[in-house]
């Protein structure tokens, strides 16, 4: 049996089907996903589906071991989340989440630049919705500058496109690598999904403002699907090796003294996505492996987190570190889910983190790169203490805060449990996930060197952060607003295009009185010059328009 439809379809399909029906109907909805995975796992083979257009020939579907390991991923991440999306009757967030499922299935799947575009799109503008149904002033803003962010990687990936078909006669996705000016279009356009430094506010900026399903969707698939490409156009390039470091390390700082805990996790979500950076850059078929071993881990030990958050955010009605603590009274369950996900995302043995993290560590020792070798220690140190500590510590343990909200929703619970077995089974039988890596794969995380490095790091990291708590010196959880680089789009930029539009204003204010003193003091045979006086109100008008996107621009920014 081959599987003869495009993998996306279904998903396309559901969505329709969801906007339509009653919102009753959303329980048959996970068996999409279910389905179709399944049926896409136990095919004997995948049969490619390609469309002649023009001169053209778009590969709709290509397949190998390394788009359906992703693609598999998708199918797990979506089951996972219609799941935990089963209380809602927002058709909105069920529409939209579906929608960016099949867009990611369709964008790994793709052959060629143009099919891909197409998908990338999708993906920008089918999230944004998970965005903006939060329906609060803050996400209508962080959404529309999440837009505008995955707009711009969309805009460079189609000029990139052009200039790699005007170069090369091809629209094919195949290995790139450096060495063109559109390589470092296509690097720009995957790095801005990939949250590459300077590039990551939008992450940080739109995912704590989303609502509690939509983050969770949001965590599975944009950046997974950047991390695929640089795998399939840019492994080996060492360049990728040094971004993937400051990518594991920066994050760390802000996280620490950030009080939003979806905001921590979205920090923790650039850093994990820093050793999958690495790993592509160092291009070997173990860090190779590490990375897509990490990035399938991540989906779920990641989603895992910000389901466990967005069950207190559904019950108490923010996630505060400064407010929240003694939960686990009245939450024991999502607090022991809490703790599975924060032991996976700091790899401890036997968990998921464990057996994919440690390949690229592995492979950096390998590859010579010692002192980048120590910024992966000092990281692997530091999300242990911003994911693995602070988040279950201060949500549900830490001061008591005197709330005493119910247990998360039935269903809720249902998919972090899903999702905790998920990361007890691959760290404890990696093989399961190891079988299904793209390239040869040998390694072992189970060695006794490894092992013990491993505990001693995160021994010594917890009793930093006990040491730390008693003497008072741990950054406390304050009520604030946490900027980096955003600070120029949501500071800067906006009092510049203020002065700009203020300026303007005066300029055109003073030109119009000065034309119209002028053709008052003409005599009455010369005002035929109003003709000329209608064309420059034609092109203060343009400047009008000029200035109202200006405007537009310096309101929602």
């Amino acid at each position: 049996m081959s599987y003869e439809i495009p993998a996306f379809l279904p998903f396309f399909l559901a969505a329709i089907f969801a906007w339509l029906a009653p919102v009753k109907w959303r329980y048959a909805l996970i068996l999409v996903p279910l389905i179709n995975g399944l049926w896409l796992f136990f095919s004997q083979e995948t049969s490619a589906f390609t469309i002649n257009l023009h001169i053209f020939q778009l590969e709709i579907v290509k397949v190998d071991k390394l788009s359906l390991l992703f693609a598999y991923l998708f199918h797990i991440a979506c089951f996972l989340c219609l799941i935990y999306a089963l209380h809602l009757k927002d058709k909105i967030q069920i529409v939209a989440g579906l929608a960016y499922a099949g867009s990611a299935v369709g964008a790994v799947f793709a052959g060629d630049f143009l099919t891909l575009f197409i998908f990338w799109e999708l993906l920008a503008l089918t999230s944004a919705f998970l965005v903006f149904a939060r329906r609060t002033e803050a996400s209508q803003r962080a959404g529309i500058r999440y837009l505008m962010m995955q707009i711009l990687s969309g805009v460079a990936l189609l000029i990139a496109t052009i200039m790699y078909y005007q170069n090369t006669g091809s629209i094919s996705i195949d290995f790139i690598g450096l060495g063109s000016t559109a390589s470092y279009f296509f690097l720009f356009a995957f790095g801005v999904k990939a949250a590459f430094p300077f590039l990551h506010t939008w992450l940080t900026d739109a995912y704590p403002e989303a609502t509690p399903v939509g983050t969770v969707f949001l965590s599975a698939f944009t950046t997974k699907v950047a991390v695929y490409m640089l795998a399939r156009t840019f492994p080996g390039e060492d360049m990728l090796v040094y971004i993937g470091a400051a990518m594991t390390c920066f994050p760390i700082f802000y996280a620490v003294i950030e009080n939003d805990l979806r905001k921590v996790l979205a920090y923790s979500l650039i850093n994990q996505l820093g050793f999958m950076v690495c790993g592509i850059g160092i291009g070997t078929a173990l860090a190779l492996n590490g990375a897509v071993a990490h990035a399938f881990n991540d989906v779920i030990f990641k989603g895992l987190l910000f389901m466990t958050m967005g069950a207190v955010l559904t019950r108490v009605g923010h996630v505060n570190g400064s407010d929240l603590g003694g939960l686990h009274k009245t939450m024991p369950k999502t607090t022991l889910f809490c703790i599975i996900g924060a032991a996976s995302i700091s790899a401890f043995p036997l968990f998921s983190g464990f057996v994919s993290k440690s390949m690229v560590m592995a492979a950096m020792i390998e590859a010579g790169h010692e002192y980048l070798w120590l910024m992966l220690l000092f990281a692997s140190a530091g999300v242990f203490h911003h994911a693995g500590i602070k988040i279950p510590f201060f949500a549900f343990f830490a001061h008591d805060s005197g709330l005493r909200p119910k247990e998360a929703p039935t269903n809720m619970l249902v998919a972090m449990g899903i999702a905790s077995v998920l990361c007890i089974l691959i760290g404890s039988y990696p093989h399961v996930l190891y079988q299904l890596l793209p390239w040869d794969n040998s390694y072992q995380p189970y060695d006794l060197t490894h092992t013990l490095t491993q505990l001693q790091l995160l021994f010594f990291s917890a009793l930093a952060f006990v040491w730390l708590n008693k003497m008072g010196l741990y950054p406390p959880e304050l009520k604030s607003v946490n900027l980096d680089f955003e600070w120029f789009y949501r500071k800067v930029f906006p009092r510049t295009g203020n002065m700009i539009k203020h300026a303007a204003n005066k300029s055109t204010t003073a030109i119009t009185t000065g034309v119209q003193t002028a053709i008052s003091k003409l005599p009455v045979m010369h005002r035929d010059a109003d003709a000329n006086a209608a064309t420059l109100t034609f092109r203060m008008a343009i400047g009008f328009v000029i200035l109202a996107l200006v405007a537009f621009m310096t309101e929602f920014l």
